[in-house]
C-alpha cells in the first residue's frame, strides 16, 4: 500500500511531460488520478472522451445574473493531444482509474485575474524570482531564453526516471519556500483536501498532475490536513465571490469549446505553456528526430509558396548547421531552437534590428524579418478543434439555431436586407446582436451608420470561421437568447462608462447599437448609473451629441423600437440639465470645438422647441421633468455676458431669435444680434456671427434690415479690421444651406447696386487663392499705390 501520493508537477503543453505522466500511469496502474482542472467538471467528465478533435478547451464562467450587481469571471483550460492533462485523462480511463479534476472552479476570487488555468506561471508576485532563477540557469548552461532552457534540460532525449527527477528539483528551486499569493494559496489548499481524500480511501495508488509550481507544496499540504471522508465539495458562491451580498445571484457553468493552436501559442500574447505547438504535436506523434525534419520541410515549402528565399543550396546549409549546433550544445538530438538558429542563420541575408522571435515571449516585434515570420506561424500551426457531435451545448445556441432559422438566414451566405419590410427589420435586429456580441464572421459590409439616418438597405456577409462556435459559447455567460445576452452585454459596456475617458462620444454609440439591435429594455441599475456618469460630464459639446441622438431615438425611434425608452429618457434629462449647467459656466471656446459648440447648441435649442410645442400634458407626460423656461433664462444671460466667448454669445441669441424669444423691451428682434456684432471686435466679429446663422438663419438672412445692418458693420471696417473678420464670417456664412447663400449674395449685391452681376460673382468657388489671400494682396496693391503717389508715380 502507497504511503504517500506520486506527484507529477509538470509544464503544461510539454510533451516530455505527457509521456512522462503517461508512462507513470501505465507503470503504476493508479486507483485514483487527480489531475489540475476545474473540479466543478467532475460530473461531466464523460464528455471529454467524446470523439472530438483536438484541441479543444473547458470554458468555465460566473457571471451576475444583474449586469453591474458583481464581478464577472471566466478561464479557459484547453487541452491538446500533447498536453500532459490530457494525457492522464486517457491513460487513466484506459485502465478505469477513478479520474477527478482537483482545482477550484473558474469563478472562485483565486481566478480573479486568471483568463488560462494552464498559464506558464499563475502567480505575479513569484515571477521575478522565476525569473532570476531561470535567469542564474541559463547562464550557467550559456543558454538564451527560458523555452530553450527548458528544451535542453526536458525536452532532450532522456529516460523516465531521470526526467521526473530533474523536474521535481527544477521546480523545488522553482518555488523555493515562498507560500505563493493568496490565489495560489487557496487553489493548492483544495488541490491538496482533493489528495488527502484519495489516499484515506486506502483502496489503491494516487498519483496527482499539476503545474509543476503547484507541486512542491502539495507534498508537504496534504499530509496536514484532517482526513476526508466525502469528496471535497465546491465552495459556496459567498466564499468565491470577495464583493458577495447576500441577494446576490450568480450564474455559474462549464462547457466544452473548440479551440485552436493559434490561441494555445505563447507567440500570440497568450501565456499558456509551451511555444510552437504545432512543433510540439510532431514531436508527440514523431519523435523529437523526425519532429525536426517534418518542420523544416513544411517551413521550405511555405517559404517557396509565398516567394521568399529557399533555395536547394539553403536546405544544404540549414541541415550542415543545425547538425553542427546540436552538437556545439552538448544536445543527443537537434531541438526546437537549434532548427531554428539554423534556419535564421541560412536563410535570413539582412541584418535585424529586433531578436529572434524564440528568444522572448510574447507578440512578434515589429521589424521582425519575413521570413521569421512564416517560421514561426509554421510552428504555430492551423489546428482548430471540433466538438463531437453530441456533445452539451449551452442553451444559448440552441435558441439561435433556431431564430436563424424562424428568420430564415443562414450561415454562410451573404445577406441583403430593406429596412421597410418588416421580416428584413428582424433579420437585421438579429445580425446587429450578433455584432454587439462580437461574434466572429459576421459583417456588415453596407449598411446603417446611424440609427435615424433614413438608410433602409443593409448589406451582411455571414461566414462560419472554426472560431465562432467557441465565441458563441463564450457569449452564453451572458444569457439564454442571443436578445437577452446582447442586451446583458450592452448594459455591462454602459455600466463601464462611468469614469471612462470620452464617456458620452462612448455613449452615443451604445445607444446607436441598442436601436439597430432593437435593445430599449434596460434594467434600473443601468439608468441609476448612466444618470450618476453623464452628471459628472464635463464635456459640453460631447453632450450635445448625446442629447441630439438620445432626443431623435425618443421622439422618432418608431422603426427601430426605441420611442418613448426609459433609459432615452433618462439620458435626455441629464444631459439636458447637465449641458445647461456647463452652458452657462463655459468661458473660452476652443476654436478645434467651435463646429461641435454649435451643434451642442442646436441639440438643446431642438429639445427645448420640442417642450415649448408641446401641450402642457403631452410635455407631461413625455418630458416631466424638463423645463424649457430654464433653457430661455440661460440663454439670456449668456447672450448679454461680456465674459463668454462670442461664438457662445451669437449661439445663444440666436436659440433665442429662432423660438421668438428676445427681449421684450427692444424695438426689433434684429436690433439686438446687429447690437452684439457692433460691439465686438473684428476678430470675433465672424465667431459671433457663426452662432447666429447657424441657430437662427432663417430670422436674420431672410430679414433685408439684418442684412443691411450687417452690410454697413463690414463696410465700417478698414483694410486690416476686415482682413482680421474674414476667415470667421466665411465660416459662419458655411452654416447657409447654397440656395440660402445665394440669396444672401442677391441682397448684398442689390445693396451695392451691382445686381446686374451674377450671383456667382460672390459665392463660387476660387481655386486660384482663397479669399483671405487675395483681400491681402488687394491690401498690399492699395499701400504699393500709396506709396507710389507720395514720389509722384501714380
Amino acid at each position: 500500500m502507497n504511503q504517500s501520493p506520486e506527484i507529477i508537477g509538470i509544464r503544461h503543453h510539454s510533451p516530455a511531460c505527457a509521456r512522462l505522466v503517461a508512462a507513470r500511469i501505465n507503470t503504476l496502474k493508479p486507483r485514483y488520478v487527480l489531475i489540475e482542472g476545474p473540479m466543478d467538471f467532475n460530473s461531466r467528465l464523460d464528455e471529454l472522451f467524446l470523439p472530438h478533435q483536438l484541441p479543444l478547451a473547458i470554458y468555465s464562467y460566473g457571471v451576475p445574473q444583474q449586469p453591474g450587481q458583481g464581478v464577472r469571471r471566466g478561464s479557459w483550460s484547453p487541452f491538446a493531444e500533447h498536453s500532459p492533462e490530457w494525457q492522464a485523462l486517457q491513460q487513466a480511463r484506459a485502465i478505469k482509474a477513478e479520474i477527478r479534476f482537483m482545482d477550484l472552479p473558474a469563478w472562485h476570487a483565486a481566478f480573479a485575474d486568471i483568463a488560462n488555468r494552464y498559464a506558464d506561471l499563475a502567480d505575479a508576485e513569484q515571477q521575478q524570482r522565476a525569473e532570476d532563477f531561470e535567469q542564474a540557469l541559463s547562464l550557467e548552461l550559456g543558454i538564451q531564453g527560458r523555452d530553450a532552457l527548458w528544451d535542453r534540460l526536458f525536452e532532450d532525449r532522456c529516460d523516465v526516471q531521470e526526467l521526473e527527477q530533474r523536474l521535481s528539483l527544477y521546480f523545488e528551486r522553482l518555488r523555493g519556500e515562498v507560500s505563493g499569493s493568496q490565489g495560489n494559496q487557496a487553489r493548492e489548499a483544495m488541490m491538496a483536501r482533493w489528495i488527502r481524500w484519495a489516499m484515506d480511501q486506502q483502496n489503491g495508488a494516487v498519483l496527482v498532475v499539476c503545474g509543476g509550481y503547484h507541486a512542491p507544496a502539495l507534498m508537504k499540504l496534504w499530509q496536514n490536513l484532517p482526513s476526508e471522508d466525502h469528496e471535497p465539495e465546491l465552495p459556496a458562491l459567498s466564499q468565491c465571490f470577495d464583493d458577495w451580498q447576500g441577494d446576490a445571484q450568480y450564474t455559474t457553468g462549464s462547457y466544452l469549446v473548440p479551440y485552436s493552436y493559434k490561441r494555445l501559442d505563447a507567440f500570440t500574447g497568450y501565456a499558456s505553456g509551451m511555444p510552437s505547438p504545432a512543433f510540439q504535436q510532431w514531436v508527440w506523434e514523431f519523435g523529437l528526430e523526425q519532429a525536426g525534419l517534418y518542420a523544416f520541410q513544411r517551413i521550405l515549402e511555405r517559404l517557396r509558396k509565398l516567394n521568399l528565399p529557399a533555395s536547394t543550396a539553403d536546405m544544404g546549409a540549414v541541415y550542415l548547421r543545425v547538425q553542427a549546433l546540436a552538437r556545439l550544445r552538448g544536445h543527443q538530438l537537434p531541438l526546437r531552437n537549434d532548427w531554428l538558429d539554423a534556419m535564421a542563420g541560412s536563410l535570413v541575408k539582412e541584418a535585424m534590428d529586433v531578436p529572434l522571435p524564440w528568444t522572448y515571449r510574447g507578440p512578434l516585434r515589429p521589424g521582425t524579418d519575413p521570413i521569421l515570420v512564416q517560421m514561426m506561424a509554421v510552428l504555430a500551426g492551423e489546428s482548430h478543434g471540433k466538438l463531437a457531435a453530441n456533445t452539451p451545448r449551452p442553451p444559448l445556441l440552441i435558441s439561435l439555431e433556431l431564430e436563424l432559422a424562424r428568420l430564415a438566414i443562414t450561415i454562410p451566405s451573404e445577406v441583403k436586407l430593406d429596412l421597410l419590410k418588416p421580416e428584413d427589420r428582424q433579420r437585421s435586429r438579429a445580425l446587429h446582436q450578433l455584432a454587439i456580441l462580437a461574434i466572429p464572421g459576421i459583417h456588415c459590409l453596407k449598411g446603417v451608420g446611424q440609427a435615424m439616418s433614413g438608410e433602409m438597405s443593409e448589406h451582411w456577409q455571414l461566414r462560419a470561421p472554426l472560431e465562432q462556435v467557441a465565441a458563441l459559447i463564450e457569449a452564453a455567460s451572458y444569457g439564454a437568447t442571443l436578445a437577452d445576452a446582447a442586451l446583458a452585454k450592452l448594459e455591462e459596456a454602459l455600466l463601464d462608462l462611468h469614469g471612462s475617458q470620452g464617456m458620452v462620444v462612448a455613449l452615443v454609440k451604445l445607444l446607436n447599437q441598442a436601436a439597430l439591435a432593437g435593445l430599449a429594455d434596460f434594467s434600473s441599475r443601468v439608468v441609476e448609473q448612466l444618470t450618476a456618469a453623464v452628471s459628472q460630464e464635463g464635456n459640453f459639446e460631447d453632450l450635445g451629441l448625446a442629447l441630439e441622438a438620445a432626443h431623435t431615438l425618443y421622439r422618432h425611434g418608431e422603426s427601430v423600437g426605441m420611442q418613448g425608452s426609459a433609459i432615452l429618457l433618462t439620458v435626455i434629462q441629464i444631459t439636458f440639465d447637465r449641458a445647461l449647467w456647463l452652458c452657462e459656466s463655459y468661458g473660452s471656446v476652443n476654436p478645434v470645438d467651435s463646429h461641435r459648440h454649435i451643434v451642442a447648441f442646436q441639440a438643446i435649442r431642438l429639445v427645448t422647441r420640442d417642450l415649448l410645442a408641446l401641450p402642457d400634458a403631452d410635455r407631461n407626460t413625455l418630458f416631466p421633468a424638463l423645463e424649457a423656461d430654464r433653457a430661455l433664462t440661460v440663454w439670456q444671460r449668456k447672450a448679454a455676458s461680456t465674459d463668454a466667448d462670442p461664438l457662445s454669445r451669437g449661439a445663444a441669441l440666436g436659440a433665442l431669435l429662432s423660438l421668438n424669444d428676445t427681449q421684450p423691451d427692444t424695438a426689433s428682434p434684429i436690433a439686438q444680434p446687429l447690437a452684439l456684432l457692433a460691439t465686438l471686435a473684428a476678430n470675433k466679429m465672424g465667431d459671433a456671427l457663426s452662432g447666429l446663422i447657424a441657430l437662427a438663419r432663417h430670422q436674420l438672412t431672410q430679414d433685408i434690415t439684418f442684412v443691411e445692418g450687417l452690410n454697413q458693420l463690414v463696410s465700417a471696417l478698414d483694410d486690416e479690421d476686415f482682413l482680421l473678420a474674414l476667415p470667421a464670417m466665411r465660416g459662419a456664412f458655411a452654416w447657409l444651406p447654397p440656395r440660402e447663400r445665394g440669396e444672401f449674395a442677391r441682397q448684398i449685391l442689390e445693396l451695392h447696386q451691382a445686381s446686374h452681376l451674377p450671383i456667382s460673382s460672390l459665392n463660387r468657388e476660387i481655386t486660384a487663392a482663397t479669399p483671405q489671400e487675395i483681400a491681402a494682396m488687394q491690401q498690399a496693391e492699395k499701400r504699393a499705390l500709396e506709396i507710389l503717389g507720395q514720389w509722384g508715380l501714380a
